[in-house]
């Protein structure tokens, strides 16, 4: 999708945005809407950077719209409230995820599953119900529907709360869903980044045997020292794969690069789960017969509504589950998205919104 004009409206914000598919971001002025009946406004103080930032800066998947201010796992401090927000105050920590927006109407909504309505308005790149371009959390302020703004908890703090308000909730909702939630189930994560981290935090947390998955055989001091996991696989290992066979209840796959899914399939006990959460570009292999000979499913997950989001949050909270992050700030984003292509993070950016995006104008 092309450029569209700037609407003015009577917020004023900056923020850094990517004009073209080069997906360079700089800083940007922009504006808002006014704080409305139902609104929450405040003030950014931190925004993660997630990998969908990175297809969406250069149109990877086709709907990007410039300029760009990416930015979805948002969280700061309430600066104002509408006159019928209900349940939020001056002064509260509350963050906005990957929406700001649904129909309220589909069946989807009304059973809190506001992330699978056709008409979910994305934090950032979409059409908002006024006609104006969303713009995400790399930014000073936000203004969103209390509907969509997630309460942080006090012992929660904010940079390493950030990415789960993305990270969190896509990991945190297929283990509930798909009932990989039980204790003493055996839980395979494959890939151990962004997502597979926090993936690997909370199964340890609901009482699971977690193993690790990964391409990165030095890895494995780090997810089984540092982030508890139970075992290890190298996937290129055969005799390790091997070894393994049958031996979990489902597994969650984070990974966005094209991958073989039967070697993961294997690894399924019957009836066993394989469900995707990363977003490759091109399509996955998938052969029948794998599937057929062990009843085993390969299904999908989006983030998740925002009632299980905020229930998400609290479990976090009561648990201390905390994001792994390298803060940084504003002036250092496009370094952070080049080393982030090359998986050169321990394990989510988080920008430093508020001490370091300073308005040039």
């Amino acid at each position: 999708m092309g450029d569209l004009a700037e609407v003015v409206q009577p917020k004023k914000a900056f923020g850094w945005a990517a004009r073209d598919t080069s997906g360079v971001l700089s800083p940007f002025t922009f504006s808002r809407r006014a704080t409305g009946e139902k609104d929450v406004s405040f003030k950014v103080l931190y925004c993660g950077i997630c990998h969908s930032d990175l297809h969406m800066l250069k149109n990877e998947w086709g709907s990007s719209t410039y300029p760009l201010v990416p930015g979805h796992e948002i969280v700061g401090v309430v600066t104002e409230i509408g006159s019928k927000v209900e349940n939020f105050r001056v002064g509260d920590k509350v963050g906005v995820g990957c929406m700001v927006g649904s129909c309220h109407s589909y069946d989807n909504c009304a059973d809190n599953l506001e992330n699978y309505c056709p008409k979910m308005i994305l934090t950032y790149g979409a059409k908002d119900l006024d006609g104006t371009i969303t713009y995400g959390g790399y930014s000073d302020i936000m203004v969103a529907n209390e509907h969509f703004i997630v309460r942080i908890p006090d012992n929660l703090p904010l940079d390493v709360g950030a990415p789960l308000l993305c990270a969190g909730i896509t990991v945190y909702s297929p283990l509930k869903y798909y009932g990989l939630d039980k204790p003493g189930m055996h839980v395979g994560v494959v890939g151990l980044g962004g997502l597979g981290h926090v993936a690997v935090k909370f199964a340890k947390a609901m009482g699971v045997k977690v193993t690790v998955i990964s391409t990165s055989p030095n890895k494995k001091k780090e997810a089984i020292e540092h982030l508890g996991a139970d075992s290890f696989l190298v996937s290129r290992n055969q005799d390790e794969l091997q070894a393994a066979t049958s031996t979990m209840d489902g597994i969650i796959d984070t990974v966005s690069a094209p991958h073989a899914l039967p070697p993961l399939i294997a690894l399924l006990k019957t009836n066993g789960k394989l469900v995707l959460v990363g977003a490759p570009e091109k399509p996955l292999e998938l052969p029948a017969f794998p599937l057929l000979m062990g009843r085993k499913t390969v299904a999908g997950s989006g983030i998740g509504g925002m009632k299980e989001t905020q229930e998400m949050i609290n479990f976090a909270a009561k648990h201390n589950i905390a994001a792994d992050v390298e803060v940084i700030p504003i002036d250092y984003v496009n370094t952070a998205i080049e080393r982030l292509l090359k998986s050169d993070v321990r394990y989510r950016f988080v920008i430093d919104i508020g001490n370091t995006l300073k308005s040039t104008s």
